[in-house]
């Protein structure tokens, strides 16, 4: 395991870590600019054989977290997301950190009070708070006896990684916050324990779907189920590939009604446990803004995009709101049955939320049709590029706007909300063909595109196979902003935090190596 941050003159802060699979039970191992490497099998349900993540700031914005009393950056923040390396988390049957907030902001409606109290009575409203009646933490497919997290800040980004090698599964999340970085850090103290919840709700649904669950037919509970179904399928539905939630197999088999605990119905139901948690942090976000807009108005401008991959044994799910991109490097299987050797492709598996899109730019203009001005100067209302985020308040309620004034309110809100919520979902079929995904924001993407990206880190490997190819597309990217600025990269770097901001935006990204193709020495890279 590698864990390293590097401080610049200036303070500024650059985070790396990395994660091998079957690395010793110990604590990290600090390895300077390598990944451990150590013997061992892949374990059986496991797609991935390491992963290693950078981030690198550019703007001037500190934790700045103080909703809720600070409960986000004082008691969720240090003890979940601020290590650089990766570090063993024990479960617990105590409180999760999100029962305890969510407990806490039931018991006073007026007057925001976050610290640890008694628990509420058991009730569950989907379209409130969560209770303290979400499922045990050991139930859902997400829990285990112990997980691996590291996680780090760069600006107003966050990044984070959550992995268990025993169950055969990968978390991942990139949170590009703007006009501040509260909803990156609401995000980062809360979205990964919303998704816990969700897929434990989900866990008793398949329960109750399963004949012969509730007898301990199958012994390691309906997930594992429904993945042993999904390998002894021989991946035969849905096909290798990647397909969209809303115009995919999985769609068109349960309309009818699918048999509950087949292989399809799990994958479907799983995308919409994604969407549920990112609805719920939503509803939550702008619960606790419009309680504290009175003394932070700026709150609702505030807002964060979302990209979350999730590998759980060879399904690869994506959920995107922004313009942060998933980008799959895979071998053209075609090619290398005639030339002897594959070519190495980039495959996008996420859609971009902008204007720029023609789609997306169509899809807003059509839902506000009796607004003249719904895209103006390029931007949504004239404010926003991204069409999808979280938190962004004032384009989609208007007392959130109102809580503005002069110039920063919205004039003319005509038909809200103007930013959806709604994400992006995907799931890609890994097969032995694919051979790395890269995770990033778009500060990645404003100086590589998707073959660029994917050339980069495919030649890194091939020289450098036990290397950190995260931290090694971050220093390339930073050497291409200072030509484009003409300086040296020294000064460049030295350049305080916010002022630099002109010349690179934040830029955070996590490199996963798949385990289902080792074949690294064997491929050329397409550009």
């Amino acid at each position: 395991m590698l864990g390293e941050s590097t401080d610049n003159p200036d303070g500024e802060f650059k985070i790396s870590f990395g994660y091998q699979c079957n690395a010793h039970k110990g604590g990290s191992c600090l390895v300077p600019n390598e990944i451990e490497n150590l013997p061992g099998k892949f374990p059986r349900n496991s797609s991935f054989s390491r992963l290693s993540g950078a981030a690198l700031s550019a703007n001037a914005t500190l934790a700045n977290t103080n909703i809720c009393n600070g409960v986000i950056r004082e008691e969720i923040l240090p003890s979940w997301d601020s290590p650089n390396s990766f570090r063993r988390i024990l479960s617990s049957p105590t409180l999760s950190r999100l029962d305890v907030l969510s407990s806490s902001l039931q018991s006073s409606m007026s007057n925001l009070s976050c610290s640890p109290s008694t628990p509420s009575p058991p009730e569950y409203d989907s379209s409130s708070l969560r209770s303290m009646s979400s499922p045990s933490r050991n139930e859902g497919f997400l829990n285990a006896m112990e997980v691996q997290v590291a996680g780090g800040a760069a600006g107003e980004d966050r990044v984070q990684a959550v992995c268990c090698e025993e169950n055969g599964w990968l978390f991942c999340a990139i949170f590009d916050g703007f006009n501040g970085r509260d909803a990156a850090d609401f995000l980062a103290g809360t979205l990964y324990e919303n998704i816990i919840h969700q897929t434990n709700l989900l866990d008793c649904e398949l329960k109750k779907d399963v004949t012969g669950a509730s007898n301990g037919f199958y012994p390691h509970g309906p997930f594992q189920y429904a993945f042993e179904g999904a390998r002894n399928s021989h991946l035969e539905k849905p096909p290798a590939g990647t397909f969209n939630k809303k115009n995919s197999s999985i769609d068109n088999s349960t309309k009818n009604g699918p048999i509950p605990d087949s292989p399809d119905s799990f994958r479907h139901r799983m995308l919409d446990s994604l969407q549920r948690a990112v609805s719920q942090a939503e509803n939550d976000f702008l619960y606790m803004v419009e309680q504290e807009m009175e003394d932070r108005p700026d709150l609702v401008s505030v807002g964060s995009c979302v990209l979350v991959g999730l590998l759980h044994g060879m399904d690869l799910y994506t959920l995107n709101l922004g313009d942060s991109r998933a980008v799959l490097a895979t071998y053209d299987e075609e090619d290398s049955e005639m030339k002897g050797c594959g070519r190495l492709k980039a495959i996008q598996l996420t859609d971009c939320h902008t204007v720029d899109n023609e789609l997306e730019r169509t899809r807003v203009l059509s839902d506000h049709p009796d607004d003249p001005a719904v895209i103006a100067g390029g931007k949504v209302k004239g404010k926003l590029k991204v069409t999808r985020a979280l938190g962004v308040g004032y384009l989609k309620k208007k007392n959130l706007n109102d809580a503005l004034m002069g110039i920063l309110r919205v004039r003319n809100l005509i038909s809200p909300p103007y930013i959806s919520i709604e994400p992006s979902l995907n799931l890609h079929r890994i097969s032995k063909s694919d051979h790395f995904v890269i995770v990033g924001s778009d500060g990645l993407f404003d100086f590589f595109s998707n073959d660029e990206a994917v050339m980069l880190v495919h030649s890194y490997i091939l020289s450098n196979p036990n290397g950190d190819p995260a931290k090694f597309l971050l220093e390339q990217l930073v050497g291409r902003a200072a030509d484009c600025a003409g300086f040296s990269l020294e000064e460049l770097m030295n350049i305080p935090a916010g002022r630099r901001r002109k010349y690179h935006d934040d830029v955070t990204l996590i490199v996963i190596i798949l385990g289902a193709n080792q074949r690294t020495s064997k491929a050329s890279t397409w550009v």
